[in-house]
């Protein structure tokens, strides 16, 4: 059984989707969160599935290599569920193909700095695009710019607010994301 370390920043909701997904396989586990937002919803989420949620410095993920010494003892794959920063070259070098993130808009639109969550359901709207989705990709080192796993779209009604873009992206973040994850191990596991 393959073991997975989550990155998350926020409230945890890809996070605890993934972590119930995978207490149901025998293709992989969730090992740990690692969270850098001290004040993340995704603690408690984590304390109710009884998965350790470690909080990280800014300090311990680029200037040390505390981050990375854990993740080579505990992880095959990690996955960045909401995480906000971009990944040290270090750590994605340890661990090539074996770092997943998900993006709320269909790459390589609305990606880059600064585009994430309703940054980027607000550039959606205003522009009027007729869909938007997800999309599922490797990490390198810059960000929105790994290789592309998997795309969902959603169709958008013209008066769509930036709030009920969020709920559709959600609801194809949470429907596709667990089960790309599986995908990707078990075709590296081949």
């Amino acid at each position: 059984m393959k073991r997975i370390i989550v990155f998350a920043s926020g409230s945890g909701s890809n996070a605890e989707n993934i972590i119930k997904f995978f207490n149901k396989t025998k293709t992989a586990k969730v090992v740990q969160v690692l969270c850098n937002n001290k004040e993340a919803k995704v603690f408690e989420r984590c304390s109710k599935l009884n998965v350790p949620c470690l909080h990280f410095t800014r300090n311990d993920f680029f200037e040390t290599d505390t981050i990375l010494e854990l993740l080579k003892e505990k992880a095959d794959f990690i996955i960045l569920a909401g995480f906000l920063w971009r990944v040290p070259a270090k750590i994605v070098n340890a661990f090539p193909k074996r770092i997943i993130n998900i993006h709320p808009a269909l790459l390589p639109k609305y990606g880059g700095k600064g585009m994430y969550g309703m940054n980027v359901h607000k550039a959606v709207a205003e522009n009027n695009e007729s869909e938007t989705g997800i999309t599922i990709h490797f990490v390198n080192e810059n960000y929105d710019e790994g290789a592309i796993i998997y795309q969902a779209k959603t169709a958008l009604e013209p008066n769509d607010s930036p709030e009920e873009i969020a709920n559709k992206i959600h609801k194809l973040e949470q429907t596709y994301f667990p089960r790309i994850i599986e995908g990707v191990i078990l075709e590296v596991n081949e």
